[in-house]
């Protein structure tokens, strides 16, 4: 059967249908075009030579860029994210990918609680999650008269707290690629005598490898972005790039924050690209074809 691959309908399609199919694509256009207007403007911006937000006339400049990767208080807000993201996303994948396994067993207990418990620090507002972190961090079990962790303005508390974020979206992202997973691999790798350790290594981690990477990209990208667990329970040392970006909005307007926001958006795309060649991988692996 011959198909209009433009519009994807077939030749016998009637030109209402094809009207209002090329009024669809166009609606979807312009609705796309409006959500991705604000980062538009940003990229020019971040060109601009004057040390105010402004459309760059005449002349373009790296300016802010070369302030971005020289100035000592963005560079170490960055090294903090990376630092803090790189932690964070270990331990999302490593709990997330458990729970995945855990979950898609077909005799697991109450598995629509335990997903709904795992996935809630999605629904509930970031800004409650940061407030009861801070409180708990504050006021730690107690044996003595004097605590034994202190998890506020700590790097392990910031990690923690991005981990308690990113981890939903690993259980997410795994539970979906094991809703295809052959449980008979398993039980045949255990019968050739191997550990539940060597099964999952050699068996079940290569065929959902995708998954796990991508929601380790998607646990990267919640803890990178991540701002107000930061301004909750970290201190002046675990100033990270958002909340660099945030103080700069809040005490002086600088150019550098649309430098930074262009990076931010550059790496967005990188982690989008990858997340793509990832879905595409895991079809092919299954047989599927886009």
């Amino acid at each position: 059967m011959a198909y209009l691959p433009q519009l994807g309908l077939p030749a016998y399609a009637s030109a209402s249908e094809r009207a209002w199919r090329l009024f669809f694509f166009a609606f979807c256009g312009l609705v796309l075009l409006f959500l991705i207007s604000p980062i538009l403007i940003v990229l020019p911006i971040s060109f601009n030579p004057t040390p105010f937000l402004s459309f760059p006339k005449d002349d373009w400049s790296l300016r802010w860029y070369e302030d971005f990767f020289f100035n000592d208080r963005w560079t170490t807000a960055v090294k903090n994210s990376v630092i803090i993201a790189f932690f964070s996303t270990i331990l999302a994948t490593s709990l997330g990918t458990l729970a995945a396994l855990g979950l898609s067993r077909p005799n697991f207990p109450a598995r629509a609680a335990v997903m709904a418990v795992l996935i809630s620090p999605m629904i509930v507002p970031v800004v409650i999650t940061a407030a009861a972190l801070f409180f708990f961090y504050a006021n730690p079990l107690m044996v003595t008269s004097q605590p034994l962790l202190i998890l506020n303005n700590t790097y392990a508390g910031v990690i923690l707290a991005h981990t308690l974020l990113a981890t939903p979206f690993v259980v997410i992202t795994v539970t979906a690629t094991l809703t295809g997973f052959d449980q008979s691999l398993t039980r045949a790798g255990a019968s050739l005598g191997g550990s539940p350790a060597l099964v999952f290594r050699r068996v079940i981690l290569p065929l959902i490898a995708p998954g796990v990477i991508s929601g380790a990209l998607f646990a990267f990208v919640t803890s990178w972005d991540e701002v107000i667990c930061v301004l909750f329970i970290g201190s002046s040392d675990q100033r990270t790039l958002p909340r660099q970006m945030f103080s700069g909005i809040r005490e002086m307007i600088s150019p550098t924050i649309t430098a930074a926001a262009a990076v931010l958006i550059a790496l967005a795309v990188v982690m989008l690209v990858t997340v793509e060649l990832l879905r595409r991988r895991t079809e092919r692996l299954r047989g599927i074809r886009t």
